[in-house]
């Protein structure tokens, strides 16, 4: 920090920082709700799959919503690279998109708008929009494409382009996108969406602007970076100095590769922490990381650990340095790789990596993961509507478990990782509303909560039955064949609950079960089945209250065989606990 700046801090009073911090924090909630009510898709009006985001002219984010990690750390390298690509060419009224990985975005699924704002003819602000897209064109509806070999077979890649130039729409570009995507009313509903929430965001904060004047609020948004800076620093200078490592497992996703391994550096001196990430090379599946997507998953490992308090901004990472490892690689992909599931594998692998390592640093901070996403896309024409196609990411097939910590038992439903309790489910009915599907089941999966002391929160499992025509069902994510890691010595008895796996139920009853990503074609009368992982446990299981453990098989989160196998816990047919052989089979295990 330059002295003039320390100057131009100083004469912020504390009440208007507040005030400043107010409004910002005000901007951003206004965004998400413009979002939440204009979205067209099930996944802007339901799931709330979309993050938002204020930076100022430098570009730096001087505020994130709470909204999903994925999207959040991946915007800060995004927002530099829009900005360096543009450079003077910026002008009022200007409004940006951009996907392309090989741009910083994160996956091209997730669309980002950038509107400048700006006051008395000066750049002071970017309000800043990512929303996923329902689709994004390409050879499979909602753009994962499992048999991708290149990023040309996943998508429409959108480099920085203007949709909207001096204020006019430019008609011709905006056509040409959509013109790439399936369902076009829905994916132009949620870019009209995307335009209104840039707009309010930039209302609230030239309301700001003319209310304090720019030499004020930049002083105010200077001090509130040096404060995230300073509570970094600070729990930084706490972990003992030294050279710690993490290691996370990949699942084989089927397709000949092997498990593959994700392994974090972390390097601390002082109040300060550079990050090396080591990683295989890159893969001809659709599970490798482009940078500015690693870098959320980074970040994501990172606040786990620090679980600091607000103000969230880039003043928070000013400590903290990165390396991707080697282009060409798992984490650090190079064109033309396919990426369209890396926004929950690899990125969730990573970022338990990445915490593990802190947790090597600070044992008494470790906590226990929350579940994998494994969900579905799904697809077809609705005959309720003219055979008019429809395609969507049912964000509720991905909810899965959070993890315990020492504290508390993890919430049941909150996953996964990746969304860190920012996704929603959203009412079944309105999904029933929207497409024609029939949802026969959703709810909590007895026993998929990983065992410990403290047990993980439960995963979820989803039906779908399509109605008067044929249905592509796309699977993708992890967590069918390892259990979610625990933490503290937390150990699982019973495995097979706590796993993902999709099913394919025929009309006959018969079940196809899968353990790997797949593409289906579902008929009338027979049902899709997603299963989610639940969180993994804390601590060991055999030291869990017992009245506990009596309690989660009453209220249906632990079965009989769960008690005795996961807390050698013993409860008869009557539902009652036998003491004697709870006891004897304590002591045995």
């Amino acid at each position: 920090m330059t002295t003039d700046q320390e100057s131009i801090m100083s004469t912020v009073d504390p009440i208007t920082l507040a005030v400043v911090r107010g409004a910002l924090e005000t901007a951003q909630r206004e965004m998400t709700l413009t979002l939440e009510k204009t979205g067209r898709s099930s996944v802007f009006n339901l799931a709330h799959d979309y993050s938002n985001a204020l930076f100022d002219h430098v570009p730096e984010m001087i505020l994130q919503g709470q909204d999903i990690p994925i999207h959040l750390g991946s915007l800060i390298p995004a927002m530099k690279e829009v900005a360096r690509f543009y450079g003077d060419d910026i002008a009022e009224g200007d409004v940006i998109y951009h996907n392309d990985p090989a741009y910083k975005g994160s996956h091209i699924i997730d669309c980002c708008m950038y509107k400048p704002v700006f006051f008395d003819g000066e750049l002071v602000f970017w309000t800043v929009c990512k929303g996923h897209l329902t689709d994004i064109g390409g050879p499979v509806p909602a753009g994962y494409n499992p048999d991708a070999k290149e990023i040309y077979a996943e998508g429409l890649r959108i480099p920085p382009v203007k949709l909207w130039e001096k204020g006019e729409r430019r008609e011709d570009v905006i056509n040409l996108l959509m013109t790439n995507m399936r369902a076009r009313e829905s994916q132009e509903g949620d870019l009209n969406a995307q335009y209104g929430a840039c707009g309010v965001g930039e209302r609230h904060l030239l309301g700001l602007l003319e209310r304090y004047g720019v030499k004020t609020v930049r002083a105010a948004i200077a001090e509130l970076k040096a404060m995230a800076d300073r509570q970094m620093r600070s729990l930084i200078h706490d972990v003992p100095d030294g050279s710690y490592s993490g290691t996370a497992v990949l699942e084989d996703s089927g397709h000949g590769l092997g498990d593959l391994t994700i392994q974090a550096h972390i390097q601390v001196r002082g109040d300060e922490v550079d990050i090396r990430i080591e990683s295989p090379p890159q893969v001809p599946y659709f599970i490798n990381s482009y940078e500015g997507n690693s870098m959320s998953g980074v970040l994501l490992g990172l606040m786990m650990f620090a679980q600091i308090p607000p103000p969230y901004n880039e003043g928070l990472y000013r400590c903290v340095s990165v390396d991707m490892g080697p282009k060409g690689t798992l984490c650090n992909a190079r064109e033309p790789a396919p990426h369209a599931n890396c926004t929950t594998t690899p990125m969730e692998t990573l970022t338990d990596a990445v915490r593990l390592a802190f947790e090597k640093a600070a044992p008494s901070r470790v906590t226990a993961s929350w579940g994998h996403a494994s969900g579905i896309n799904i697809a077809g024409l609705d005959p309720r509507h003219g055979d008019d196609q429809y395609v969507t990411m049912v964000l509720a097939s991905i909810i899965s478990g959070a993890g315990a910590t020492r504290h508390m038992d993890g919430w049941h439903s909150r996953g996964p990782l990746c969304a860190f309790g920012a996704l929603m489910s959203g009412d079944i009915e309105l999904l029933e509303h929207s497409y024609p599907i029939l949802i026969h089941r959703y709810g909590l999966v007895t026993d998929s909560g990983g065992a410990g002391q403290r047990r993980g929160g439960s995963g979820t499992r989803l039906e779908i039955e399509p109605l008067d025509h044929v249905m592509t069902a796309v699977a993708f994510g992890e967590g069918r064949q390892y259990a979610t890691a625990g933490a503290a010595g937390a150990r699982n008895g019973l495995l097979k609950p706590k796993l993902g796996r999709l099913i394919h139920r025929r009309a006959d009853g018969g079940e196809i079960a899968y353990e790997q990503n797949a593409m289906l074609e579902i008929a009338p009368g027979e049902r899709v089945i997603n299963i989610n992982p639940g969180g993994g446990g804390y601590g060991d299981p055999l030291t869990r209250p017992v009245e506990e453990v009596l309690d989660d098989v009453r209220n249906g989160l632990v079965s009989r065989e769960g008690a005795r196998l996961d807390y050698g816990v013993v409860i008869d047919e009557a539902g009652k606990l036998d003491d004697a052989a709870t006891h004897q089979l304590r002591l045995a295990s």
